[in-house]
Formats: C-alpha cells, sequence, structure tokens
C-alpha cells in the first residue's frame, strides 16, 4: 500500500536517510523504533511532501509520491500527525480540526460526518469544540492533533511520536485510540520511542539507526530480540 524504496534525504551536506526501503500493507499498523535523530521524522515528512526526497521511491496504492505537492499527497489519502502537535493554541478546537479537512473543504457534508466520527472517538473534544487549543491538557491536545488528521480522511496514517510528553496513563488511552483507528480500517505508520506500549499494539516494526533499517520483524519477534530490548525497552 505504502512503499518505500531506497529513499535517501539530505540536509545540506548531511543524509539525514541512506537508501530506506519499508511498506506498510493495507490494513497493517507498523511501527518505526528509533532514538532521537535516527530519522524517523524524516521519513515522514519526506513520504507528506513537505520535504523532497533527494532519491528513491515513495509510492502509495502505485502511485508515486516523490515530487508531489503535500496537499496532493493529503488528497491521495495519506496523512501525517505531526511530532509536537502543532496547534494553533489561540483557535478553537473545532477551527483546529476543520484545518484537517482543507482539501476537502468543499464537501461540507463530508466533513461534518467525519467531525461526528472525531467527536464519538474523543468525546471530550465534542464538549470541549470551542474552547482554545492551547488551554486543554497535553493529553488533549494530542487528541486535537490526531483529531486533526482524521479530518484528512486517512487512508494511510503516519503519527509522530503520540505519547511524547504524555503521562502513562493518557500514553495507555492514546494508544487504545490508535488501534481503535486501525481497526476500523486506516493504515497506521507509527513512529515511537515508547517501544514497549507500540510494539504490542504492532502488526510489524523497523528499528532505524542513523538514517538506515537495521532491523525489521513482526511484533513477537521484536519484543523478544535482546538487542531491542536493551536499546529500547530497557529490559
Amino acid at each position: 500500500m505504502l512503499t518505500f524504496e531506497n529513499v535517501s534525504q539530505h540536509y545540506g551536506s548531511f543524509r539525514a536517510l541512506n537508501g530506506i526501503g519499508l511498506q506498510a500493507k493495507e490494513g497493517e499498523l507498523v511501527v518505526l523504533l528509533g532514538a532521537n535523530g535516527a530519522g524517523k521524522s524524516t521519513i515522514f515528512l519526506t513520504a507528506s511532501g513537505l520535504r523532497k526526497a533527494t532519491g528513491g521511491s515513495i509510492r502509495f496504492r502505485n502511485e508515486e509520491l516523490v515530487g508531489m505537492k503535500p496537499s496532493d499527497v493529503v488528497q491521495r489519502g495519506v496523512v501525517l500527525c505531526p511530532e509536537g502537535r502543532k496547534l494553533f493554541p489561540q483557535m478553537s478546537v473545532l477551527k483546529n480540526l476543520m484545518l484537517g479537512a482543507y482539501v476537502h473543504r468543499g464537501d461540507k457534508a463530508g466533513n461534518q460526518k467525519k467531525l461526528d466520527e472525531v467527536f464519538s472517538l474523543f468525546p471530550i473534544l465534542a464538549e470541549r469544540r470551542e474552547q482554545a487549543a492551547g488551554s486543554l491538557s497535553g493529553g488533549q491536545q494530542q487528541m486535537v492533533a490526531i483529531g486533526r488528521s482524521l479530518m484528512g480522511r486517512p487512508q494511510a496514517l503516519l503519527l509522530d511520536e503520540p505519547s511524547l510528553g504524555l503521562a502513562p496513563l493518557v500514553v495507555k488511552q492514546v494508544f487504545e485510540v490508535i488501534q481503535r483507528i486501525n481497526k476500523a480500517g486506516t493504515t497506521v505508520l507509527l513512529a515511537e520511542q515508547n517501544a514497549y506500549a507500540a510494539l504490542k499494539i504492532a502488526d510489524r516494526a523497523y528499528v532505524i539507526e542513523g538514517g538506515r533499517i537495521v532491523m525489521e520483524g513482526d511484533r513477537d519477534s521484536l519484543l523478544g530480540n535482546d538487542k531491542v530490548r536493551k536499546a529500547y525497552i530497557g529490559a
């Protein structure tokens, strides 16, 4: 469904991605594990069109994404929920959510239906729809960020560090929601440093170090791998 083949990315003379090859098949929940600076966010920025790959191919349903404008990538069904939420804090929850539907702005009925789905997934956001997004708790702001990405009607959702800075109980709730989104039919590519929580809900995972894929496998094989446990789980 979403396939990276020999993808490279440079920031000036620095090679951030070096021959990345990975795929997320339809309906899968695939995790990208790696430390800060490993290349996880760069993979997502490149796939979403916010940075153009300097080499290789990224294909979604056999259509090349490299070179597409970000809005066209969203139109195709690939939507990024970025690290750090990137909300507009002075704007209401509702306005932040509706920004995610901008590429579908001509379909008011469809957007209302999607908004109802988001409020069903996150009832607290329905209660606080007119509240400034910046006044919410960290966990609620993350809900807004995920909800905004869902308003883009993703077929493949790229989630970049959704648990970052959240309390353990909130992390558990966020991962439960991610599972629900995936089981409802959305393919999910999840970048996470919280390796144990991410692997528990994953179908497969890739380990990234220094802009390269160094390991891949299904959930059980990576949970049981000593190197992965020592490096990312701490056991």
